[in-house]
């Protein structure tokens, strides 16, 4: 009994390293088969002739690489909102769009403005200081563009939830004023709720015809129909060194 008691766990010991080092492998596959497919985007958007091109925004497209059957997003980068340069009205408008009430938008669109050093009214540093003091926090705005978007989870005021909320809006290599013609409809209802604040319209950035970003989402999957999930923030442009300029590679999730 001893012996098939041990011949059974080892048995069962096998089977799952052996799935174990399965699913790895068909990890890797899928992220290599994410891989190919952006790179395999780059190069369609390098093409010369816009009219060749794969459009941003449209239909995601099937490739296949290798044995993998890869789904690709392609969404222009001027459609979010960049913290970093965003006014305060556009902000507030964004916080207000996904679900924050007007007082507390309106200050934590200043707090984000003054940690980005955008603020078009900036306040003495040492008011700043006092408020985030005031909140317990041993830190203060850096006054600087935001490096991550994580970042944004320091400022004086801003939660888990609102951050959640306005994230999959957000960008930091976008212009400061987004392209609404480009925008997913909470953003285009941010601008036009801004626009109606200020009474102004938010001037775009007009686009470059031979320079713009693009945000490319690839999902492989791969055997036993697991899925994993890439992301890569690509500027393209004719005046760049190599035609294009890699912004943001290897964000992933497996399903």
């Amino acid at each position: 009994m001893l012996i098939a008691f041990i011949v059974a766990h080892l048995t069962a010991t096998g089977r799952t390293e052996s799935r174990i080092a399965g699913n790895l492998v068909a990890g890797a596959v899928a992220e290599a088969a994410d891989d190919g497919a952006i790179f395999a985007t780059i190069f369609n958007q390098l093409e010369p002739n816009p009219n060749q091109r794969w459009p941003l925004n449209g239909p995601p497209r099937e490739l296949t690489i290798g044995n993998s059957r890869v789904m690709v997003k392609l969404e222009d980068e001027a459609g979010r909102v960049n913290p970093s340069g965003a006014s305060p009205a556009l902000l507030e408008a964004l916080l207000r769009a996904t679900g924050s009430d007007p007082q507390s938008a309106g200050r934590l669109a200043v707090a984000i403005s003054e940690w980005a050093g955008s603020s078009p009214s900036p306040r003495p540093q040492d008011q700043v200081l006092a408020d985030y003091r005031a909140a317990g926090l041993d830190y203060g705005p850096p006054g600087e563009p935001f490096e991550t978007l994580d970042e944004l989870g320091r400022v004086l005021g801003m939660t888990p939830a609102v951050l959640a909320a306005i994230r999959p809006h957000l960008t930091l290599f976008g212009p400061p004023a987004p392209n609404p013609a480009n925008a997913d409809p909470v953003v285009a209802a941010a601008v036009a709720q801004a626009a109606q604040a200020t009474q102004a319209p938010l001037a775009a950035n007009q686009p470059q015809l031979d320079l713009f970003t693009v945000r490319i989402t690839a999902t492989a999957t791969g055997l036993g129909n697991g899925r994993v999930t890439k992301t890569a923030i690509v500027r393209v442009g004719a005046m760049l060194p190599s035609g294009y300029t890699v912004l943001a590679w290897g964000s992933r999730s497996f399903d």
